[in-house]
């Protein structure tokens, strides 16, 4: 039995479907603005409820020269305004104990990245703020290892999470995505949802940057709808390519639409008698 809760107005757990998506990191506020609005636009096409994701840090850059983000004060209004105007709930990665007591004052959703998934006092500040948390599984970790996640949060009387599958590190700046860990940590009692982005990312693969194979994302993406996931998560941009972070494993607008068409008809196949 999967513990329901809500996000806006959106009912996760035994509800339907859902997608997380938006850019890697805030570039300014007009982006932000035009990427929720076009997204959301996608995703009710193919009737999927969507939570807009961009980060206002990106603390875990390969190089110190790299882009971040606008930063927290900064990001969090811009956050606030995607919220009011576009009127969906809004999700962003939280790295300290404290920025997440912040944090939870703008955001619906509150992000553990996965390099952090293990901080306990990072999940304890999360769990205590009442939001929902949405943990990306650890490149490190087994799925099975997710669970000791989940009890550290359930601690603080916590019952609204989600666990993120954003694939295991296979060798040196390669990532494999293992589907069984989708139904692994179902077992957990709370929605997993699978990284169709993160999960092509080859981390460090440029040297300086992250490389990655985003020809891969509608495969894989299909590939965990058929076996079970509750949602799907997808950095998307305007133009990848130009993009300051994640470019390479990031989508388009025309590739989102050609990735939830191919998880619609699935979805649809699926719940036929």
């Amino acid at each position: 039995m999967t513990h329901a809760f809500n996000v806006g107005e959106i009912n996760l757990g035994d509800g339907p479907f859902f997608l997380i998506a938006g850019p890697c990191v805030i570039e300014d506020e007009d982006l932000a603005l035009k990427t929720a609005e076009a997204i959301s636009r996608i995703a009710k096409l193919h009737r999927m409820p969507y939570i807009y994701k961009s980060s206002y840090d990106k603390a875990n850059r390969s190089a110190i020269s790299s882009f971040r983000g606008v930063g927290i004060d900064k990001g969090l209004k811009i956050l606030q305004k995607v919220k009011s105007e576009i009127g969906i709930p809004i999700l962003s990665d939280v790295h300290t104990a404290e920025e997440a007591t912040t944090a939870a004052e703008v955001l619906d959703v509150l992000q553990i990245p996965a390099y952090l998934c293990r901080q306990t006092d990072l999940l304890l500040s999360a769990g205590k703020t009442g939001r929902v948390v949405n943990v990306k599984k650890g490149q490190f970790l087994a799925p099975w290892d997710m669970i000791n996640v989940v009890e550290k949060l359930e601690s603080t009387g916590h019952k609204k999470i989600m666990l993120t599958e954003r694939g295991s590190t296979f060798g040196y700046n390669n990532l494999v995505s293992d589907m069984r860990s989708l139904v692994i940590m179902q077992r957990s009692g709370y929605p997993v949802i699978f990284d169709g982005t993160h999960s092509v990312q080859l981390p460090g693969g440029g040297g300086r940057v992250s490389s990655g194979q985003r020809e891969f994302v509608a495969p894989l993406s299909r590939s965990a709808v058929a076996a079970g996931c509750d949602g799907l998560f997808l950095e998307v941009h305007p133009r990848p390519d130009q993009a300051p972070s994640d470019g390479p494993n990031m989508v388009d607008y025309s590739e989102l639409n050609t990735v939830l068409k191919g998880v619609r008809r699935i979805l649809d196949a699926l719940i036929k008698p």
